[in-house]
């Protein structure tokens, strides 16, 4: 078989790398809005089955090159021979390539004309974004919206549709730019031109969209910034150890460690902050398990006459029956700890390996402790008295939409996020990963507060303006009031309508083509689409 490697294979690794390219570190968010159209491209006039390769080509180039940080993380804190991490790499990307894979599978067999791809796109995409975002405990890392968490105004839709509604527009805009593209070049697809009246409104559809998305945007920042501005605002302080991670559980360092953040924290007392916040494991021991430790931390908060929220690794349970957990402590400024939260979604690898016996090979990164358990979701934490409870997500939990949501179900006025990304060294790892606690803010429309060992720490406004960051790898002390708000968006309240939507489209779309699909994959992935749809609405009764 020849391959036309500048008509198939080409224009799938430019998409790829588009989209890579329109996430931090490099930062393009425009390019989003435009990386599909090779992939379109690669994908006309292909069958459905080579349009999945052809989709797992454009999405090993995304994914490959977004998450190539893995290698690094495995290497140095997984001591894994480097055929083993990226190797792991290698299974990752590939997993997550199939879902672009059976976008394009799907797109190619249900796009029976061209404009159907205008709406058929955004809603393929969005249902199998949301797919990924719980299907084997959920990865939602490289979501397409998140690209654009720094664009203010089209993202304050998210609080009536999440990410998913960004994601959406962004795809819908790609597809509308090829249709006009096939336009132009007189081109068909499926063996349908496009007629004038349709490329029109593949310019016009888009542009009403994102013109009204905008207009929204703007209608709400106006009325965030006057919420804001009659809003309580506690004066909160985020404390950046920055921990070498290397040394970080090493127990000669441990009173060093948390003398550190003892030292730090004292040097903000002057600021009178209303509540100090340690990252994520900022003790390297069991809190309260280990007394002496324990009291270090506990005499300094007297001392300083201040509330600390601090996370550290917990235990509990009978001698050789023992629970651990990644924990965040709530501390009175009398040294008592009044509550705490132990972290819900975690980190496979990192706090559990899965599928032991397959990777058997795999240990996890925190090796001190066994693996951690889960905790309660929509825990909050109460911090004072006049104000509404603390929503706490600990690490890779701030990429997880529902979790924040069940916590301002739960009454939490304030969100946030501990978290320790020493792991992702200096890799554009650690810039996505802040980019994405943006979007809690917007959603919930609660102040964000993160703090993290070795940064990004910061504060993100419930308008999604980042209001202040540090850099990577320093010591650092922020102090910033909060402005706490108690309304609850549309969103808060109905969580992730619009991909439920999409993903009950497909499986209408995906049963009504069944008698004429070819190849038993996409029958299969027809009765799994109406299964799963059938399961989620029973879960959200």
């Amino acid at each position: 078989m020849t391959i036309d490697f500048r008509s198939k294979w080409l224009p799938a690794i430019i998409s790829g790398l588009l989209l890579t390219a329109a996430f931090p570190k490099i930062g393009l968010s425009a390019l989003a809005w435009v990386a599909l159209v090779p992939l379109h491209i690669a994908l006309r006039e292909r069958s459905p089955k080579e349009a999945f390769r052809v989709g797992m080509i454009a999405g090993l180039a995304h994914y490959l090159t977004l998450l190539y940080w893995v290698v690094f993380t495995m290497r140095t804190y997984g001591y894994l021979p480097w055929w083993q991490c990226i190797s792991l790499l290698v299974l990752l990307a590939a997993y997550l390539s199939l879902y672009t894979g059976l976008f394009s599978l799907a797109l190619v067999r249900l796009g029976k004309k061209p404009f159907h791809l205008i709406p058929l796109a955004p809603v393929l995409w969005v249902a199998l974004e949301y797919i990924r975002s719980f299907l084997l405990t959920g990865f939602t890392w490289g979501t397409v919206g998140y690209s654009q968490f720094n664009r203010l105004h089209i993202i304050q839709i998210s609080d009536i549709f999440g990410v998913y509604g960004i994601s959406f527009l962004v795809v819908l805009f790609n597809a509308a730019v090829y249709v006009l593209l096939l336009f132009l070049a007189q081109k068909k697809w499926q063996d349908h031109p496009v007629e004038k009246r349709q490329a029109l409104l593949a310019v016009v559809l888009p542009l009403i969209l994102i013109s009204l998305g905008l207009l929204y945007g703007n209608m709400r920042i106006r009325a965030m910034d006057g919420a804001m501005a009659g809003a309580s605002s506690p004066r909160v302080a985020v404390i950046q150890g920055n921990i070498d991670q290397a040394r970080k559980w090493d127990p000669a360092f441990q009173i060093g460690t948390t003398k550190k953040y003892v030292d730090l924290t004292l040097s903000v007392v002057a600021d009178r902050p209303d509540l100090v916040v340690w990252p994520e494991t900022a003790t390297p021991f069991y809190f309260e398990a280990s007394p002496k430790l324990t009291r270090l931390v506990t005499d300094a908060v007297r001392q300083a006459g201040i509330r600390l929220l601090v996370g550290s690794p917990s235990v509990q349970g009978a001698p050789g029956r023992h629970a651990y957990y990644n924990s965040a402590y709530m501390v009175a400024s009398d040294g008592r700890a009044t509550g705490r939260y132990d972290k819900v979604h975690l980190v496979p690898f990192g706090e559990y390996v899965p599928l032991k016996r397959v990777l058997s090979f795999v240990g996890k990164m925190v090796a001190q402790v066994g693996d951690f358990s889960s905790g309660e979701k929509g825990r909050t934490l109460v911090w004072g008295e006049n104000e509404p409870p603390i929503g706490v997500q600990i690490c890779f939990e701030i990429i997880f939409p529902a979790l924040a949501r069940s916590m301002v179900n739960n009454g939490a006025g304030v969100l946030v996020n501990l978290t320790n990304d020493a792991w992702f060294g200096k890799s554009s790892a650690a810039y996505q990963h802040f980019s994405m606690a943006v979007f809690r803010a917007v959603e919930n429309r609660r102040s964000l507060v993160r703090c993290a060992n070795t940064g990004i720490s910061g504060f993100v406004d419930p308008a999604g303006r980042i209001m202040a960051r540090t850099a990577l790898f320093e010591d650092a002390v922020l102090v910033r009031g909060v402005p706490i708000l108690s309304e609850k968006t549309v969103y808060t309240r109905i969580g992730d309508g619009l991909p439920i939507v999409c993903l009950i489209v497909l499986g209408v779309l995906m049963s009504r083509d069944r008698q004429q699909a070819h190849g038993a994959m996409l029958v299969n992935m027809t009765d799994w689409i109406k299964r799963l749809v059938s399961r989620i609405v029973k879960k959200r009764r």
